[in-house]
């Protein structure tokens, strides 16, 4: 009879190989997201109309008394538009200018004029939502 014949067991992978391929993508953008971006700590100004933009591929910061940080760099407007220059394509980068609270509108105008002189064509400006922490 076949019904008491002993059949040989076998274990799937497959299945298991679903799930492990699954759980390190799974680790992988847990973990890309959690990487921070490097700056300085500023109090970003709130607006009442603030959207998401795309991630940037570059962020400025700029603090209180007017200087420029990129990547735990000071730089002056010209030292950041050569450093926007030197970019493979200036043209196609997105950068964020994160302004402190504080900052003067002139020292935002001055980083913008530096980004568009070297060929940046799209800039975001940070902001929190109003309400915001």
């Amino acid at each position: 009879m076949k019904y008491f014949e002993s059949r040989k067991a076998r274990i799937e992978i497959i299945p298991m190989i679903d799930i492990m391929f699954f759980l390190l993508v799974f680790f992988v953008m847990t973990t890309l997201h959690m990487i921070p971006d490097a700056g300085i700590a500023s109090r970003l100004p709130t607006s009442a109309t603030a959207q998401t933009l795309p991630k940037p591929q570059l962020t400025l910061a700029v603090d209180a008394q007017g200087l420029i940080h990129l990547k735990q760099q000071t730089l002056s407007a010209a030292e950041l538009e050569a450093q926007l220059r030197a970019q493979p394509h200036p043209d196609e980068l997105q950068v964020t200018i994160a302004g402190d609270g504080e900052v003067a509108l002139q020292k935002l105008i001055v980083v913008m004029d530096a980004c568009r002189a070297a060929g940046v064509t799209h800039i975001g400006l940070a902001a929190r939502p109003a309400g915001g922490a």
